[in-house]
């Protein structure tokens, strides 16, 4: 269990603000949704006006926010292939909040602290005392360092660990080429403390800069201003001047090659991959010219593809300038690009506005589901956005009526204590969707896009809670056009653990036609080998593999391998729903490609569901564990938490516990 974080009482001058945050909790708001009716308060000399970022409770970072703000970092650091570190600096400079402030106190974890240095604006740089706390296994290690009165930057000397989460380190065994390592980064959502000290909390914002030395040979990249070819020295200098959140710092480091694929797209992956990926993707640039139509101008000057190996634990990772990219969606003909219409989605929801803690996780996706919808409908038609509301709503009822958290169900969740990872589910992203469709729905589409635009344009380069964006919506929707929706209808989207009875439950005709073919089959009507599915979509496969009945008999799934060869698809989507379903079914014949899908690929999305089937029985546990032994090493350290937190509780349950 995670140790209390401690009250800390910031110096007399912030004592009222503080009171005045604990008295807001009482009533439901939040400090910043009543910041324009409380006098500003006093600061102490040399300190500045406590902006918001300073007034929000994180309950996952030590950062003291009230005392300093990380306004711009500096990294300068070295890639180790052979022990598997980084090692080098951090630079931070600092606004002072609180002009007494003696100790500025960062996150960490699992990082090797050398020594400590701090300077004035312009002064030279002396070294001063720090301690590193014991370590949370969540949070990490508190880092307290002293700061003298007129400092306002500070440089860490550190070396990462080998088992650093945000790191993945590859063999060139693990990689396309087969021939140079592979380095990359996951920093979301708490993850940043592993490879870099600093304020690991989405509140706080702030550009920053980097040098990267890497062997011979191989590129670094970053969220930021990219190379486009190898540097004859290894060394790398990188720039992103707009201010990030830490969970957006990203790195990678590889055999990498760049290819344009529009005036302001193109793409990063290793050579043996490149063209396949520019093919891929080559509508970026239409979705990003729709999206600036619909949304407003995209502020981060250049939108490209970073094509990962198959170890990356996640579809996509939204990071500015560079998105990090799966190649599980790299079909061939197209039918998963909807991912990147989600990446591309969040330069507005999540990159420009930004959840201001991971208990407002749904302001990040939930509005990012919606503009991919949006962004799929204007680009690929309205017939296959329905589909992909469609299977994200049947994906939401699965989650709800599998989560035992009750709180989980909501879009208020309380993670205090907990790993906010546990919050990837369903629920921020589909119900929070759900949400926005439901408003758009009543005050119709032109008038909520301007309202969206308008949330945007006002809070860009800015981190919001959920109560300031109820503030936000009371004042520009439901005050301004009374009597369509109500508080209390607001009330009930965010905080019950039901849906309410008037949600927009997509419906998709494509999947009408599914629901008719799978019932002739299952009634007998229509002999399996009469099911026309030639012109069916990887949405449609979904969501016939999701809607089977389970356990499904041997002789049934048999004969669906059979006729459509779907233990050998290529498409690891399919593949997963199918691989579940067998494993449901304990349909052993799919076995031997189910273990090769697990140890191929690592992304979540795609071995978390077959795991947890496998797990359901005893035999299925048993192989599900001797399959994990094998692919663990491939698996990013997120993914590998992921699926031992599967096994275990499935032992725990087996057990009787």
């Amino acid at each position: 269990m995670t140790s209390p974080i401690a009250l800390r009482i910031p110096n007399p001058h912030l004592l009222k603000p503080l009171l005045r945050y604990c008295a807001t909790l009482c009533c439901g708001l939040t400090l910043t949704s009543c910041a324009s009716q409380a006098p500003a308060p006093q600061t102490a000399q040399n300190a500045t006006p406590i902006p918001q970022q300073a007034r929000i409770v994180d309950p996952h970072s030590y950062a003291n926010t009230d005392a300093f703000i990380t306004q711009r970092i500096a990294l300068d650091l070295s890639v180790d292939f052979d022990r598997h570190v980084l090692s080098g600096s951090a630079e931070l400079t600092l606004s002072r909040i609180n002009g007494g402030a003696d100790t500025l106190v960062l996150d960490t974890r699992d990082l090797e602290i050398s020594a400590v240095e701090t300077a004035e604006r312009e002064g030279a740089y002396r070294s001063t005392s720090y301690s590193l706390a014991q370590a949370d296994p969540i949070l990490g290690s508190a880092l307290r360092i002293t700061m003298p009165q007129q400092a306002t930057r500070v440089r860490i000397y550190y070396t990462t660990r080998p088992q650093a989460s945000g790191l993945q380190w590859l063999s060139p065994a693990q990689t396309a080429g087969k021939q140079q390592p592979f380095l990359f980064t996951q920093s979301q959502a708490i993850h940043a403390r592993s490879w870099i000290p600093l304020q690991d909390t989405p509140r706080v914002r702030a550009a920053y800069d980097a040098r990267i030395k890497t062997p011979p040979g191989l590129m670094a990249v970053m969220s930021a201003e990219n190379p486009q070819a190898l540097s004859a020295d290894g060394e790398y200098r990188f720039s992103m001047p707009q201010p990030i959140p830490s969970y957006l710092i990203a790195l990678a480091v590889g055999d990498l090659r760049y290819q344009a694929m529009g005036q302001r797209t193109a793409v990063y992956a290793e050579p043996s991959m490149l063209a396949a990926a520019a093919a891929e993707f080559e509508d970026t640039e239409a979705m990003l010219e729709r999206c600036e139509a619909i949304f407003g101008p995209y502020r981060w000057g250049r939108y490209d593809l970073l094509i990962l190996p198959p170890s990356f634990p996640y579809g996509g990772m939204e990071n500015p300038r560079l998105t990090f990219v799966t190649p599980s969606v790299i079909t061939g003909d197209k039918s998963l690009v909807s991912l990147i219409a989600h990446e591309l989605a969040h330069s507005w929801s999540g990159n420009l506005v930004t959840n201001a803690t991971w208990n407002d996780f749904w302001l990040n996706e939930g509005f990012t589901v919606h503009l991919t919808n949006r962004i799929v409908e204007e680009v690929f038609g309205l017939d296959v956005a329905q589909q992909e509301r469609a299977i994200g709503a049947s994906d939401l009822k699965r989650t709800l009526s599998e989560l035992e958290q009750p709180r989980d169900k909501t879009l208020v969740p309380e993670l205090a204590g907990r790993d906010p990872d546990d919050n990837v589910t369903d629920v921020p992203y589909e119900k929070g969707a759900l949400f926005l469709a439901y408003l758009e729905q009543q005050y119709g589409r032109p008038r909520f896009d301007e309202f969206l635009r308008g949330w945007f344009d006002a809070h860009a380069f800015q981190s919001e809670t959920t109560a300031d964006f109820r503030a936000w919506l009371d004042r520009e929707l439901l005050q301004k056009t009374p009597g369509v929706v109500s508080a209390a209808k607001i009330e009930e989207w965010m905080t019950s653990t039901e849906m309410p009875t008037d949600t927009p439950w997509p419906q998709s005709t494509a999947f009408a036609t599914v629901d008719a073919a799978r019932e002739a089959w299952l009634s007998g009507s229509t002999p399996l080998a009469e099911m026309d599915t030639a012109h069916w979509s990887t949405r449609q496969w979904e969501y016939f593999l999701n809607s089977l009945p389970t356990p499904l008999p041997a002789a049934q799934l048999a004969a669906l391998d059979e006729r459509f060869n779907l233990s050998q698809t290529t498409n690891r989507v399919i593949a997963a729903r199918w691989f579940r379903d067998a494993a449901l079914s304990q349909y052993q014949p799919a076995y031997p490609a189910l273990r090769k899908h697990l140890n191929s690929i690592g992304r979540m999305l795609l071995i978390e569901p077959v795991y947890t089937a496998l797990a359901k029985t005893p035999d299925g546990l048993a192989l599900a564990e001797q399959i994990y032994a094998e692919a663990r090493s491939g698996y990013h350290p997120i993914a590998q938490t992921s699926v031992e937190k599967i096994l275990a509780k499935a032992r725990a349950e087996q057990a009787g516990h």
